[in-house]
């Protein structure tokens, strides 16, 4: 299905109008034309605006992950410290990720429905394991959930812990992402989820702190962030930028920022409310445990006992209803909807509650019948 009629996946979402447009223009060459780099400025002025940070923000060309990983590779060598707080499928996989890069990982994990809460057990890590870097995820897709950050930031300040790594990937332009004020040294984003683009770039804000490390380590492989601190200032950058994946990228924080932050930070919570309210009322449950926070961005629901997640999609497929499966190990237990960037629209989430409604209703027709 190229197309789907009721998009509720984490990601990709639908593009933005804007951003579709943007690919339209047959534009130069990025490395000649001064006109690529005021694009590339305007961009990071927007995406610093969404942040409401006064730190640099780099801008890859690549998918999410090429941020995760280029962010870990450039400031990392083997025998760092790494304290890895896990709450999901993401949290865990940093851990392993820094590991990767040869650094020593603790990982001080809770339940996958869980969001953190209590510092305390963080506090002692830190005091015992000083870490060079603390890794977080905000929002834990496959898990529907949302880590508060503030409190681990400034405890991270307290302690002197040099570096805080948050993959905001899902949350930025959907949820408040404030790396000054949570003191984020790292704070990474991707252009499928809220802001509503392409998977073809993604970016992190980089802290005064974390730059000085970046020099130190001097790392220089295809995602290294080094050399974008002086790509704007010398128009040379470390590839050939794509023209059209940066004016998508732009378009997309543009249409957020012309929405109003807090008016779209509103609608996403409306929706995600409406959504989590009606899916209880109509017998689903929820994944996140009580007493954890929920992410305006997406709802992991429990797949009904009666049907595998294979066929319960294949069913939801049937009445052009595309949401998404998990991974790890609540892969097949849980399903995800995406209310976020244009997906977080309240008429198309109703169109996916009455499919589920239907779906369900049907499931216990079949049950009846046994």
């Amino acid at each position: 299905m190229k197309t789907y009629p009721i998009p509720m996946v984490p990601g990709p979402v639908k593009a933005h109008p804007a951003v579709l447009e943007a690919y339209r223009v047959d534009y130069g060459s990025a490395d000649l034309e001064k006109e690529y780099v005021e694009l590339y400025t305007q961009t990071e002025t927007n995406l610093k605006a969404i942040l409401k940070t006064k730190n640099s923000v780099v801008i890859f060309l690549g998918e999410g992950m090429m941020a995760l990983w280029g962010a870990l590779k450039s400031c990392l060598v083997p025998g760092d410290r790494v304290l890895a707080i896990g709450t999901g499928v993401y949290g865990y996989g940093i851990g392993d990720m820094a590991a990767a890069v040869g650094a020593e990982v603790r990982s001080l994990g809770l339940p996958y429905n869980e969001t953190l809460s209590d510092l305390s057990e963080v506090q002692k890590a830190i005091a015992g394991f000083k870490p060079k870097m603390i890794t977080v995820v905000h929002c834990e897709t496959p898990s529907g959930t949302l880590n508060p950050i503030d409190g681990l930031g400034r405890l991270k300040q307290e302690m002197g812990v040099p570096l805080l790594y948050v993959d905001a990937v899902s949350s930025i332009g959907g949820a408040p992402v404030l790396p000054d004020e949570w003191h984020i040294d790292l704070c990474l984003g991707g252009a499928q989820k809220c802001l509503s683009a392409l998977p073809d770039t993604c970016f992190l804000s980089v802290s005064p702190k974390a730059w000085e490390i970046v020099d130190r380590v001097s790392y220089v492989g295809y995602d290294a962030v080094k050399p974008f601190k002086t790509a704007v200032e010398n128009h040379y950058f470390p590839y050939t930028p794509a023209w059209q994946a940066t004016a998508g990228l732009n378009a997309g924080a543009e249409a957020i920022l012309k929405e109003g932050l807090e008016t779209c930070f509103k609608r996403h919570a409306d929706v995600a409310a409406y959504c989590r309210e009606r899916l209880v009322e109509i017998g689903y449950s929820l994944y996140p445990a009580p007493g954890s926070v929920a992410s305006p961005t997406v709802t992991a629901v429990t797949v009904p006992d009666a049907v595998t997640w294979t066929e319960f999609d294949r069913r939801l497929r049937r009445h052009g209803l595309v949401a998404g499966g998990s991974y790890g190990p609540i892969a097949g237990k849980v399903f995800r909807l995406g209310h976020m960037g244009t997906q977080a629209d309240m008429g198309l989430v109703r169109q996916a509650l009455d499919v589920l409604e239907r779906e369900i209703k049907s499931l216990g027709k079949q049950g009846d019948r046994k």
